[in-house]
């Protein structure tokens, strides 16, 4: 029997030192693509491209589902060549990532160098909006098109030096932009914002701004101020919104989140006290907030992510899709009532 457990544990540790022997590879194998611009350039030659056009992805209806066509380098030749453009618009492309066979990805958006119709008819396909684009995809793709958004969006807006401006260079992977008049070096940043779940012990409040769909309730969130940290931010936040004061807090998980241009969502839990837990919401910022029982939050869980009027003119209250980090919040604290 122990011989049996040896065998059992020398294979599984073989099988865990492999995974994380490929991870460490691939990652290494990143890191020298963003900082050797030849080998880089390379890897254009052979890796694969998302396609983008004014920042939105290109996107394949097959049947009921969404693909991300992922392009060869000499699918992304013939077509260029086809429609009489140059191959220098590969040069403008980012690096996002790369298979565990290391194949480079790479993100480039063709807007200003071919009109968007032609693209369209060329592939079968179409240009959807990004926030439409990740909640109809595959939820590995996800990831990916939200961080080749963030990056090719920083490139649009950094193209000028703040201190001289004159105009900033990219590398080859698109890792960062070089003023060469000042020697500064710009690198792409995200802003972090907090996503907070808060309960009161029995029920979890939600809220609603202008903008929102119709029905569509989720957790509190904001972005995090100068010199503050999590906890603080989060505090803020609940106090400035819906007039609360947070008793404890619980870390939960993290999201990159690419509107309104590159954020780092970090969702927590908090917990106020059940005799102080009187909204007072802040209206200028919020068009509602309210609590929910846990009946509320399971039926709305079951209803799909999108407007539903009652017989009344109303809404039927509805919560983020499952690929949104307020999902996530929200099925924990269903699980913890549950449990």
């Amino acid at each position: 029997m122990a011989a049996i457990y040896q065998a059992v544990h020398k294979r599984a540790s073989f099988l865990f030192c492999r995974l994380h022997s490929t991870y460490v590879r691939k990652m290494r194998y990143l890191n020298e693509l963003k900082e050797d611009d030849s080998l880089c350039r390379q890897a254009q030659t052979s890796g694969t491209f998302y396609l983008f056009h004014n920042l939105s992805p290109f996107l394949q209806e097959v049947g009921k589902k969404y693909l991300v066509p992922q392009l060869s380098a000499a699918e992304m030749k013939r077509i260029l060549e086809k429609l009489k453009e140059t191959e220098q618009w590969i040069e403008k492309s980012v690096l996002i990532g790369c298979s565990d066979e290391h194949v480079p990805h790479f993100a480039l958006d063709l807007a200003g160098a071919l009109e968007k119709s032609v693209i369209e008819s060329e592939l079968k396909g179409s240009f959807t909006d990004l926030r439409k684009a990740l909640f109809v995809v595959d939820w590995k793709d996800s990831p990916l098109l939200a961080s080749a958004h963030s990056l090719l969006q920083w490139h649009d807006s950094h193209q000028f030096c703040s201190k001289t401006g004159q105009p900033t260079q990219k590398n080859a992977a698109g890792s960062k932009r070089v003023c060469h008049a000042s020697g500064i070096t710009y690198y792409p940043q995200m802003s972090p914002v907090v996503i907070t779940l808060v309960s009161d012990g029995s029920r979890c409040l939600l809220t609603r701004q202008p903008s929102f769909p119709q029905g569509m309730y989720t957790a509190l969130s904001g972005f995090c101020d100068m010199g503050e940290n999590v906890e603080e931010t989060i505090r803020r936040e609940v106090a400035e919104e819906v007039g609360l004061e947070v008793e404890s807090l619980q870390y939960s998980a993290s999201q990159h989140w690419p509107f309104p241009s590159s954020s780092l969502m970090i969702a927590c839990h908090a917990l106020v006290r059940a005799q102080q837990a009187e909204i007072s919401m802040d209206r200028l910022e919020l068009e509602e907030a309210r609590w929910f029982s846990l009946e509320e939050i399971v039926e709305g869980l079951q209803r799909e992510p999108r407007p539903s009027k009652q017989d009344d003119g109303s809404f039927l209250p509805w919560f983020p899709p499952k690929q949104a980090i307020a999902h996530q919040l929200i099925c924990e604290w269903v699980k913890q009532q549950t449990a």
